[in-house]
């Protein structure tokens, strides 16, 4: 895989591309999430189906990772990037408008296409023009995630009660993300024409023991993060609050994700690094989400705290292949392994909390996991070290051939 000159003009440009597209990523699944029971009423399917809508991208994002960086060689990020939001935009457009079950569950697959091959590219392009200041970009490109996800959680419920059902909301979600293919195309006009370079990719590094640190953390933090955006509002429902109420958790989640998610990084990129603050946001998450679990009549507190953390530990998470490597195609090889193993393990956890609550009939004993599941990732945040993650990268450029 080349490696691209890193780009020293239009970094505002590049910046705001990078924030702009990152509004595109999760509209399709975290703003369906609140849809999923009108959606479920609508087609008449059960909730371990309806939860397909969410596990397809989640599993796309992780098989079309690594394929992802091999396509970024040949045509470049720019190009590659366009092509992801793209596939997001147009057939999420045509999956609104599908008349049945089959079409838009195969519909659904080239939108995961695009987000698998977005995400897995966006860390490469921040590499490629901001190496000096990898967490701050980090940080505005999952802030980007987090305002398109908090945006689209909260307006998907009204917009469907208003304009006739949740294919119109899921209409608004598509044509946004074509003019966000648009912004892409125009603030990177400026950069310089790709240049292949005959050089053999850059291998995973599965032989590396530092880098499945990562990939473990990314998979836990995946499980809980589309496990609860999937079915925390049919939870409360299922309590008793009405759709559009307990739809708001989903939009409190990822407002209350939004301060964290670019302080949080700015400040380990300026004391003490990665290690301690992963520790604090894994602490904090635990404590969201057993407020969930044990004490669920402040639901909004404790969506408000789980946020918090998310909010951080998303780019923290993100962070670390950048903190191992120098090189831009061994970044990559890293967040390839990260993002394919992650989000193919994460992609599990829609599918299988709501054939959960398909056999048990409540959603108690999906909370539960979910929070067990929490518990496992702040284990994995205390095993984190600078000497650890300097140890995974010496360890990969030894394995270079």
């Amino acid at each position: 895989m080349e490696t691209r000159a890193v780009v020293t003009g239009g970094r505002a440009g590049a910046l705001a591309a990078i924030f702009l597209t990152a509004l595109a990523l999760r509209p399709q699944i975290v703003g369906a999430g609140p849809l999923f029971p009108e959606i479920q009423a609508d087609l008449e399917v059960s909730h371990a189906v309806v939860g397909l809508l969410g596990t397809i991208p989640v599993l796309c994002m992780g098989l079309f990772a690594p394929p992802a960086l091999l396509l970024g060689g040949r045509i470049g990020t720019r190009a590659a990037m366009a092509l992801a939001i793209g596939l997001i935009g147009v057939f999420g457009v045509l999956r609104a408008l599908a008349p049945g079950l089959a079409l838009i569950i195969l519909l659904t697959w080239p939108i995961g296409i695009g987000m698998g091959l977005a995400g897995a590219l966006a860390p490469v392009a921040i590499k490629e023009r901001f190496a000096d200041r990898p967490a701050f970009a980090t940080g505005i490109y999952t802030t980007g995630i987090q305002l398109g996800s908090a945006l689209s959680s909260a307006v998907a419920v009204p917009i469907a009660h208003a304009f006739g059902g949740w294919r119109t909301s899921l209409l608004i979600f598509s044509a946004i993300s074509c003019g966000l293919f648009v912004s892409w195309l125009l603030l990177t006009t400026s950069e310089p024409p790709h240049a292949r370079v005959a050089a053999r990719p850059a291998g995973l590094p599965w032989g590396t023991p530092s880098a499945w640190l990562p990939v473990g953390l990314f998979a836990l933090m995946g499980l809980c993060y589309y496990g609860i955006n999937s079915w925390l509002p049919d939870s409360y429902v299922e309590r008793g609050w009405s759709e559009g109420r307990a739809g708001v958790l989903i939009a409190v989640l990822n407002i209350a994700a939004l301060p964290s998610s670019l302080a949080i990084p700015w400040l380990s990129d300026h004391r003490g690094g990665r290690p301690p603050f992963l520790v604090a946001m894994g602490a904090i998450f635990v404590v969201g989400l057993s407020g969930l679990v044990l004490l669920p009549g402040a639901g909004f507190l404790w969506t408000a705290v789980v946020g918090i953390a998310f909010g951080a530990m998303f780019p923290l998470v993100l962070t670390l292949p950048l903190d191992m490597e120098e090189r831009p195609e061994r970044v990559g090889a890293v967040i390839g392994m990260m993002l394919g193993v992650g989000y193919v393990l994460a992609a599990v956890s829609p599918f299988t909390l709501g054939a959960m609550r398909d056999l048990s009939g409540s959603f108690t004993g999906a909370l539960w996991l979910i929070l067990g599941i929490g518990v496992l990732f702040l284990a994995g945040c205390l095993a984190v070290t600078k000497e650890r993650l300097a140890r995974g990268s010496a360890a990969a450029h030894v394995s270079e051939p």
